[in-house]
């Protein structure tokens, strides 16, 4: 009898009760008294002093007075007012005591990098989430030897850049190397192929080890988690990548939608695995899916985490995807099922009212569960046309199912052309398919999925453009801009400069093929 796992199993279960009963409370009162929290414990910080904290402390209505208070913040008008004091070494500035850790994100919006505080009631905040997760395993009826299988993890190094007075490197790396030592025995890859830096180097190490591990969940973003399988079956000359883990059942993905990628890890598995969203931002875990039936995720409102909601709409947001100076922000208890927001957090991080650039909709209010249904900056809209990437990763969708096809990449991109304008495909793809006839289904599909598209498309979206490319000219384009592996992502859509890049690099990358 597997005595590890029974114990294992049991504590899951134990630990499940708290959550379920989490679930029935009201999640307002949740978020009011982690609002009350964060401003208490913030009060007396750079931040909390100018924004006067003590005195929101006193107001009947805290939430109103918090809003009236405190601006919102994108990234780089928090960085240039405060957390550039943090990064100097200077302590108390947005949070209590000194940052110890800058998380660096994968900077697939505005800026080529962004340093995120990471604070320690940040890194135990996202380790109880972890943790409630992994408990959710319980009500999945797994036999009891599934909770003693290794748990791989890929994420960027665990060897910190040190820079004077703090650790910068990816979250997941920060994480990686904060977890708690009883968790020890199931993390895979293990400590010595985490704390290495080299992309390449690391996924060598990762594909020679392989047999010896006994792996049962694999988390990660699925470009790189699809490259690390693809490559392990065809080392060691496998049909299926449960060949040499029969026991995997889980797959935990986040950071992008999981749709696009479903047919390709299909392919790779010999068995049904159970496919688990989680949603975990380098400003906190906000949200995780908890039930198996649905794929939509419960947002986690008792953990650190203040929200508020702003409509994604021309009121709040302009051409570009920039949040104007004062937008409508709606709390938990105000919001409206199937609409689209942009989400603001307040966190034990030192983060206030900040713009995390993800766009949300709520599937069940009742029962805090959401959707991410794309960024900010990451959708197209030169005429009015309102194309988000909800709509995009739905039409790949619809794609890859009525021609069989895998698509490993995409993006988009809008321009200029013939005095009106156009948009333009690049899909990720070893599988043939005429570029023409592509654009014409994808076109076909967004006007049933998006009105204001179709309505666009009469006269002012003149032209879909579409071209078919090998997969790796997505990998070797991050591959030059150092954003290789880990937790970073292609973006969906290309603006400005970026598009002019990837253009560029698109006739050397032929010239070279």
């Amino acid at each position: 009898m597997a005595i590890l796992g029974t114990i294992i199993k049991r504590a899951y279960e134990l630990r499940s009760i708290p959550i379920e009963i989490m679930r029935k409370k009201d999640c307002n009162k949740a978020q009011l008294k982690v609002l009350r929290k964060l401003i208490t414990k913030a009060q007396n910080t750079a931040f909390g002093e100018h924004y006067k904290f003590h005195r929101i402390l006193g107001k009947k209505d805290m939430v109103r007075a918090f809003q009236e208070s405190v601006p919102t913040f994108d990234y780089n008008s928090m960085f240039r007012k405060w957390w550039y004091r943090a990064i100097n070494g200077e302590g108390f500035v947005t949070w209590p005591g000194r940052v110890k850790y800058f998380a660096l994100t994968s900077g697939t919006s505005e800026s080529s990098s962004k340093q995120i505080p990471v604070t320690g009631d940040m890194i135990r905040a996202i380790r109880r989430v972890s943790i409630r997760q992994l408990v959710s395993t319980a009500r999945y009826k797994f036999p009891i030897e599934f909770y003693e299988k290794g748990i791989l993890m890929i994420g960027g190094s665990t060897h910190l850049n040190f820079n004077g007075s703090y650790y910068e490197g990816d979250l997941s790396g920060i994480s990686a190397g904060n977890i708690p030592f009883w968790f020890q025995h199931f993390y895979k890859p293990g400590k010595r192929i985490s704390r290495e830096r080299d992309w390449e180097t690391k996924l060598d190490e990762i594909i020679r080890s392989a047999p010896n591990w006994d792996i049962g969940i694999i988390v990660g973003v699925p470009a790189w988690i699809q490259i690390i399988l693809e490559r392990i079956i065809e080392h060691h000359k496998l049909k299926n990548i449960h060949d040499i883990w029969p026991d995997l059942a889980v797959y935990v993905h986040s950071g992008v939608s999981f749709e696009p990628y479903v047919k390709s890890f299909d392919k790779l598995f010999g068995k049904p695995v159970i496919y688990n969203e989680s949603y975990l931002a380098s400003e906190g875990y906000i949200a995780y899916q908890s039930r198996l039936d649905k794929r939509v995720m419960q947002l986690v409102v008792d953990n650190g985490l203040f929200y508020e909601f702003v409509p994604f709409n021309e009121e709040n947001f302009d051409s570009e995807g920039n949040m104007v100076e004062r937008p409508e922000a709606k709390t938990l208890d105000q919001v409206v099922e199937g609409e689209e927001y942009a989400l603001l957090l307040s966190s034990c991080a030192g983060a206030w009212r900040y713009l995390i650039g993800d766009t949300i909709k709520f599937v069940s209010k009742e029962n805090c569960e959401i959707v991410i249904t794309g960024r900010t900056k990451h959708f197209l809209s030169l005429c009015g046309e309102h194309l988000s990437q909800e709509n995009m990763n739905m039409a790949v969708k619809m794609l890859q199912d009525e021609f069989n096809i895998e698509i490993r990449e995409f993006t988009v991109a809008g321009f200029r052309h013939g005095g009106m304008f156009a948009h333009k495909w690049y899909l990720g793809t070893d599988d043939n398919i005429d570029p023409e006839v592509a654009a014409k289904k994808i076109d076909g599909y967004i006007k049933v999925l998006n009105d204001d598209y179709r309505v666009e498309r009469i006269a002012a979206v003149t032209d879909v453009f579409l071209e078919i490319l090998p997969p790796n000219a997505f990998s070797n384009w991050m591959k030059i801009h150092r954003k290789e592996g880990g937790a970073n992502k292609f973006p969906r859509v290309l603006k400005g400069e970026k598009y002019g890049q990837w253009e560029a690099y698109l006739k050397d990358f032929k010239n070279n093929q």
